[in-house]
Formats: structure tokens, sequence, C-alpha cells
């Protein structure tokens, strides 16, 4: 099972701390959290300040970092089958994903540690601009893969 990943996140850095995290699968499964204490305001680049952070849901949505590691955890843990994680932006998503999804020391037992990249996918593009929104732009990315697409795997 192909769950689709993306993140929203302070600036383009490898020092960049996660704001929210979505996950949807192929059979529409979705997962989606704000992150309230891993982040500060004066963390966040110009474009983050402008257009993400204004998107932000709340609510039931945005959760300290142990509440939303277990929430991940449980998600992923719903799932029977092996999850692979695809994301089109690998350098940033997967390793914001691993930080969350590590729980002192351990892996998630049925998701591959490896990502697979959006990019070597053969997706259906219909010029779609994705809005800075992880939740979003993951559904965005998703049916790329999943819906009319007849080929639906890798090349």
């Amino acid at each position: 099972m192909r769950l689709f990943l993306d993140c929203e996140f302070t600036h383009l850095s490898a020092a960049a701390k996660l704001i929210s995290l979505a996950l949807v699968a192929e059979n529409g499964r979705e997962f989606y959290v704000e992150l309230l204490d891993t982040w500060r305001v004066e963390d966040c680049s110009d474009f983050v300040l402008e257009i993400v952070l204004p998107q932000l849901w709340g609510g039931g949505n945005a959760q300290p970092i142990v509440g939303a590691r277990t929430a991940l955890l449980d998600f992923l843990a719903s799932f029977d089958e092996v999850l692979e994680i695809v994301t089109d932006a690998p350098q940033y998503d997967w390793e914001l994903f691993c930080e969350l999804a590590y729980d002192d020391g351990k892996w998630p037992r049925n998701v591959r540690n490896y990502p697979t990249d959006a990019i070597i996918l053969d997706a259906i593009s219909d010029g779609v601009p994705l809005p800075h929104h992880a939740l979003l732009d993951a559904r965005i990315i998703a049916s790329m893969f999943t819906t009319s697409n007849p080929k639906k795997g890798l090349p």
C-alpha cells in the first residue's frame, strides 16, 4: 500500500522544523497533524509566514509532538500490509517523517525504511499547483497516481 506524504516546515534547509504532516493512502484513508511544540514563528521563512501558517487548521489537528507521534504510529499500525511512503520531496519530507515516526529508536514494523521519490513514478499531472497545506498537497499528489492512471506503478 502506498501512502503519499507531504509536510510543511519552517524553511528550506537541513535545520527545517516540522509544522504539519499528512499522509493519504491509495485506499483514501488520511492522516493529518499539526505540531504545536516543534517550531516557533521566529524559525519560519517569509514564504512560510505568508503562505503556510495562515492555512493551518488548528483545533484537534494541532498536537504536541508526543501526541502527534502516537497518532501517526497508530495510523500506520492500522494497516495490515507493508507501507511504501511516496513523497515528492524526500530530502525534506522523508527526513521529517522519520523524526516523527521513530519512537524510542524503533521503526514502525510495517513501514519500509526508505522512501519512494514520486519523481520516478509514472504520474498523470494536470498541472495543478500545490496550495502548500500538507493534507491538501498530499491529496493532490495521491490523485496523480491513484485515479485514472492505468500504469499506477514504477516505470
